[in-house]
């Protein structure tokens, strides 16, 4: 343009002073290819004169993908706080256990991929919740004792020995029980022979693993010791267990605190009941029933850990165990005082999930005067290699006096 100057004569002007910008393309678009079949196919779906349909408004999408959705998050965020819930738990038990006796085991943290001996123990130690008149210990007992100590000065009803003593191989798809009576034979380190029990009055959970160890010849991996009153309050969480029983039961425990009267076959049981049965060693049926042997009462527990196990795999159970899924991941850990802590115990929780093997006990042949079950060299060694899977480490080491 020219502007006009004297006499209207219009001169040109100087050229606007301005700044010309140019964007840079980005990286990415100078590696790819232009391409404009998306551009095409949304004009398309925008109604670009072909009758097609514009695409449905997010407000528009049916209600129960949304619904879906959420719930989905919600199965997962409850799943994990149920893990977590029992993680913490296990690594608390886990805290209480006495100092050094991790150190007398052979375990691994890599269970489901190395298959591993667990030596579980229950004492007959009273608590308040399971004592007869006189019999319910201090808490201080308490925690001494299902800790793995020795029983020590604060107890006034002890020695306690090893009410319970089984092994469970657990790990790679396998997942066996060998039950050992309380009254076996065994030479005990440092104290001599006697029934197998007194290992854990004088020495505690480190002693009850070195006498195992050298009844059978093998490695223990971990240790779990037992609290009756967790134990208890586990099985009332998940609604109670279900055990097939091969005979009438009668018993009377803790001088009448705790009575039993179950018919063969299926019975249903809460914990005080489990843990009655778990104790019985004495029939007051009358003739007919069960003799109340070591043998029969290790069948027993091991139908307990049966029904545990069945009630938590199974499917018509398994609505009620989501619902319950904190409650239950933290009270289960609680059952026992253990090695095995946040990462270990889930494995041998999954072990006992899928892993089968079978159930088995120590089968004496003969007794002695002071009531001790003498066990064959040939049954501790088929013993040993049936919950291994293998021969042992180390000859088994029964004594025959």
């Amino acid at each position: 343009m020219a502007e006009p100057g004297e006499g209207g004569e219009r001169k040109p002007t100087e050229p606007p002073d301005y700044t010309v910008y140019r964007s840079r393309p980005r990286l990415i678009d100078r590696i790819r290819k232009p391409d404009l079949s998306s551009l095409t196919g949304r004009l398309k779906r925008g109604g670009g004169g072909n009758g097609a349909k514009p695409p449905k408004a997010k407000a528009d999408r049916p209600w129960w993908r949304k619904g879906l959705k959420w719930f989905g998050i919600f199965v997962v965020g409850w799943i994990l706080l149920s893990m977590l819930a029992f993680a913490i738990s296990a690594q608390i038990q886990k805290s209480k256990l006495a100092d050094g006796i991790d150190k007398t085991l052979h375990g691994n943290p890599f269970m489901l991929v190395s298959p591993q001996t667990i030596l579980v123990l229950g004492t007959d130690v009273r608590s308040g919740a399971f004592a007869g008149a006189d019999e319910a210990e201090s808490k201080n007992c308490l925690d001494a004792v299902t800790s793995g100590r020795p029983t020590d000065n604060n107890c006034q009803h002890g020695p306690y020995r090893s009410d319970t003593i089984m092994l469970i191989r657990a790990g790679r798809g396998t997942f066996r029980k060998l039950s050992i009576p309380r009254d076996t034979l065994a030479d005990i380190p440092g104290i001599g022979e006697g029934k197998i029990n007194a290992a854990y009055a004088n020495g505690g959970a480190k002693l009850a693993i070195r006498t195992v160890e050298k009844l059978l010849g093998l490695n223990v991996d971990q240790v779990a010791i037992i609290d009756f009153d967790g134990f208890r309050k586990f099985i009332d969480t998940i609604g109670g267990i279900d055990v097939d029983l091969p005979t009438d039961v009668c018993s009377t425990v803790s001088g009448g605190a705790f009575n039993l009267k179950l018919k063969k076959g299926e019975n249903h049981l809460d914990g005080f009941q489990a843990i009655t049965l778990a104790r019985t060693r004495e029939n007051s049926c009358g003739s007919g029933q069960f003799t109340g042997t070591d043998i029969e009462r290790a069948e027993f527990q091991q139908l307990i850990l049966d029904g545990i196990k069945g009630k938590l795999t199974s499917i018509t159970s398994l609505p009620l165990n989501f619902i319950k899924g904190p409650l239950i991941g933290w009270n289960a850990p609680k059952a026992m005082v253990s090695s095995m802590g946040f990462f270990t115990m889930p494995q041998m929780v999954i072990s006992a999930a899928i892993g089968g093997g079978g159930t088995d006990v120590l089968k004496p042949s003969s007794t002695t005067a002071a009531g001790n079950l003498v066990i064959s060299p040939q049954e501790c060694e088929r013993a040993a290699e049936k919950l291994l899977g293998g021969k042992p480490p180390r000859k088994p080491d029964c004594p025959q006096s």
